[in-house]
């Protein structure tokens, strides 16, 4: 194993119940106990992925806050990750960083943002990630570790407290983690990295989101009643804005769908064109301001700005009627959806670092 040399501080705790004593005192945690991230097990992160310790994954201008190599991978010891998950938090991080991100406003608001992080490519086999069954829910080590990770280096290193920086009024559980994989091996379409011109490159997508909104259809055989049922979901008045949104498809829905033709821009397209209110609606409900005027009533406001505003995902178990839709936390249009490949060298040109070949997993 290489040496390294860290520089943050260390401390030692008589017992396994007064480690945690120690980072539950200094509001360390998310609220559930953490692993020991000892010298020991954070070198075996830092030479998976071939970081130093100081090496700066990514900076936070508003906060001046700046992300080494050695804190990303105290924070993924302490969430209970593989080192092999290393390379996708660096990558959703990355992402993150983007400027369209709005990174330092999305952790920060009152609206109470998640990281809704969505893993494509071969890498989600290598890591055993859940693109199926339970897709949001618990049971699955990558998918939730990942998402924890990410949310402890919010707090402790980006300065998210809750209740201190992150001023969120509700939060919502997808604060604790909120990954999972696209159950690409079941969409009748092609997945986001290819989509987005990634070609066969793992990748993470980010959306800065609010929680899930659940969509039942189990009766519709009609791919345009089943879009219709969605896009009415999509226009809810509660969560309603111009901004970006996902929506994740069950394989039993995405099957309905595609079996009547419909390609993925298209999807997108019926779902902005009928995801729609009207601004006499939107005035007296008190969802915007102003004053309704005449042609008010047949004025339609719509959910984004384009199709493009809408991530389509196909994820979830091969039986149930059961889709989500998944908006923005803002309630303008604010943060945009950001992806990065995993492994993949940002400053020298596609250059992918085989990590997961150079490496082989820990454990299962």
């Amino acid at each position: 194993m290489m040496s390294f040399e860290f520089i943050s501080e260390m401390e030692e705790a008589a017992d396994p119940i007064a480690f945690q004593e120690i980072f539950y005192e200094r509001g360390w945690t998310d609220g559930l106990p953490v692993v020991p991230p000892t010298p020991e097990r954070v070198s075996e992160f830092l030479e998976y992925a071939g970081y130093q310790p100081t090496d700066v994954i990514t900076i936070i201008p508003t906060r001046h806050r700046v992300i080494t190599a050695e804190k990303v991978a105290i924070n993924c010891v302490m969430a209970g990750c593989l080192p092999a998950y290393l390379p996708v938090v660096i990558a959703i991080l990355q992402a993150m960083s983007e400027p369209a991100y709005l990174f330092h406003a999305s952790i920060t608001s009152t609206g109470g943002s998640a990281q809704l992080v969505v893993v494509n490519g071969p890498i989600r086999h290598e890591l055993k990630m859940n693109s199926g069954v339970n897709v949001f829910g618990p049971g699955s080590r990558p998918n939730a570790t990942i998402g924890r990770a990410v949310r402890l280096i919010i707090i402790n290193v980006a300065g998210a407290v809750p209740g201190i920086l992150d001023k969120s009024t509700q939060g919502h559980p997808g604060k604790f983690s909120f990954t999972f994989a696209e159950n690409e091996e079941s969409s009748p379409w092609e997945p986001l990295n290819v989509e987005w011109g990634m070609g066969t490159f793992s990748t993470v997508t980010v959306h800065a989101a609010e929680s899930p909104h659940g969509i039942q259809n189990h009766h519709s055989g009609d791919p345009e009643e089943l879009l219709t049922c969605i896009a009415r979901e999509m226009a809810s008045v509660g969560g309603f804005s111009q901004g970006q949104s996902a929506v994740v498809l069950s394989p039993e829905h995405a099957r309905i769908i595609a079996k009547g033709g419909f390609t993925k821009p298209q999807v997108k397209q019926f779902l902005y064109e009928h995801s729609w209110e009207t601004r006499a609606n939107l005035i007296s409900w008190g969802k915007i301001e102003g004053e309704i005027r005449e042609g008010d009533e047949q004025k339609m406001i719509k959910r984004g700005m384009g199709p493009e505003d809408i991530l389509l995902v196909v994820a979830g178990g091969e039986a149930g009627g059961h889709s989500a839709f998944i908006p923005s936390w803002s309630r303008h249009r604010a943060s945009h959806f950001q992806m990065k490949p995993i492994g993949v060298c940002l400053d020298c040109g596609p250059t992918l670092i085989p990590l997961i070949e150079k490496h082989p997993l820990e454990g299962d």
